[in-house]
């Protein structure tokens, strides 16, 4: 169930990159504005905000790959941390969201899905 748990944090680190990537790096192309639905002016407002918040996923990736690693090296205690801390942080994001934007609930279940499976997942895993 562990290796199942990290397959799932794994999922949700990939996600989380790519989000890194949309708001960092892609944040005002047409493609991203679509995705995230706003106009071209609001992504120019908001292209700083965007570049940050980018960086924020991106940690919270790195930080769970790193937890998969440590896993996978036999560093279990460590690792375990580390994926509880970067995907329990996405999860916890995603739960903030649904919670304040109603209106991004898709956003929200798509972005705290996997992060929370893999949690429960690792979770039970270390427990039996």
């Amino acid at each position: 169930m562990v290796i199942t748990g990290l397959v799932f944090a794994a999922l949700a680190a990939l996600l989380h990159v790519y989000v890194f990537v949309m708001e960092s790096l892609t944040w005002t192309s047409p493609r991203t504005r679509a995705t995230f639905g706003t106009s071209r002016q609001e992504a120019e407002a908001t292209k700083e905000l965007a570049f940050n918040q980018g960086f924020y996923n991106l940690f919270l990736a790195i930080v769970t790959a790193i937890g998969i690693v440590a896993v996978a090296s036999g560093h279990d205690a460590v690792g375990a941390a580390l994926v509880f801390a970067g995907a329990g942080s996405m999860a916890a994001a995603a739960l903030v969201l649904l919670t304040t934007s109603p209106d991004k609930t898709r956003a929200a279940i798509t972005q705290g899905t996997l992060p929370l499976i893999a949690v429960v997942l690792v979770a039970v895993g270390l427990a039996v």
